[in-house]
């Protein structure tokens, strides 16, 4: 296995212009439900009231994104991981903007300490 290359400042970038575009955050996943979609499992601007709400008692416009429609079945994972799916993706829209400023903040630290070796 060959290391990574390191992420360019330009990459860094374009990371960081994609989380700014999407739907602002933070996003939490909701278990939904109806006789359309039995089993919505959806990432939602709002939190999930665990009242597994059917439509049309929950507004379509909170949500984001969906790991599974059940009824009609066209939204699914062969692995039917939708849970876990639902949750990596609510959780980057968090993680991801704090992972970008980490970098910049740790390569500043370490362009810092570069700079002090070389004027000692």
């Amino acid at each position: 296995m060959h290391p990574a290359e390191p992420m360019t400042d330009e990459e860094l970038a374009e990371i960081a212009e994609l989380a700014d575009a999407a739907t602002p955050g933070p996003w939490h996943v909701r278990q939904l439900d109806d006789e359309y979609a039995m089993g919505l499992v959806a990432i939602s601007t709002v939190p999930d009231t665990e009242a597994g709400e059917r439509w049309p008692a929950f507004d379509h416009r909170q949500i984001v994104a969906a790991t599974l429609v059940q009824q009609p079945r066209y939204v699914d994972v062969a692995d039917a991981r939708w849970d876990e799916n639902a949750r990596f993706i609510a959780q980057a829209r968090q993680d991801i903007p704090r992972l970008v400023d980490e970098i910049h903040r740790l390569r500043r630290l370490i362009e810092a300490k570069d700079q002090a070796v070389t004027e000692s």
